[in-house]
């Protein structure tokens, strides 16, 4: 797997600003994944931010650490089954986090390096662990995530079609979102 953002970007089916990693440093196919993700201080979380707040007020949200990890996750898992269209037009998916244990902070400036272990493969799932670094420090440990994928049409309740397409728009113009099931998209 090549280690370019544009590498990234066809194979994960999320846009700016939501990309949140900046590239592979080391890849073992069916095995494990080093990826990079720096923090910012321009980064949208950061935007409303009053500049008078006191350092820790600045850390990262864990959200997106866990966010930037599950996209680690799924850049292993689709690199190790072949590619982005090796999911067969079916969205990867978070289905579950177990486990998962946040030991420090990140803050702008900050190196993220998220580790992904694949302990294993079984049809359409992939069951991963791993750890998150800033410079020696771990900041997060997942001891369990499955991925999963399902179809597009599935997923948005609609026909969309397969592959990295966007979903369609919800029905009726409105911008309510659905949520099923403590899932989230990689």
């Amino acid at each position: 797997m090549r280690s370019g953002y544009g590498q990234i970007l066809a194979s994960l089916p999320v846009r700016h600003p939501m990309v949140l990693v900046d590239r592979i440093t080391e890849f073992d196919a069916d095995r494990s994944i080093e990826t990079a993700k720096a923090v910012a201080g321009s980064e949208p979380c950061y935007q409303a931010m009053a500049d008078d707040l006191p350092p820790e007020r600045y850390a990262y949200p864990r959200s997106m650490i866990l966010e930037s990890f599950g996209q680690s996750a799924a850049l292993l898992w689709l690199g190790s089954r072949g590619g982005p269209d090796a999911a067969g037009g079916g969205l990867p998916m978070v289905g579950r986090l177990r486990n998962c244990r946040f030991t420090g902070s990140a803050f702008p400036g900050d190196v993220i390096r998220h580790r992904v272990r694949i302990d294993r493969l079984v049809d359409d799932n992939a069951f991963m662990s791993g750890e998150s670094l800033v410079g020696d420090r771990v900041v997060l440990t997942v001891g369990s995530l499955i991925a999963v994928a399902r179809p597009l049409s599935v997923v948005t309740g609609g026909g969309g079609g397969g592959g990295h397409t966007k979903p369609p728009p919800p029905h009726g113009g409105n911008n309510k979102t659905r949520t099923t099931n403590n899932t989230h998209g990689m």
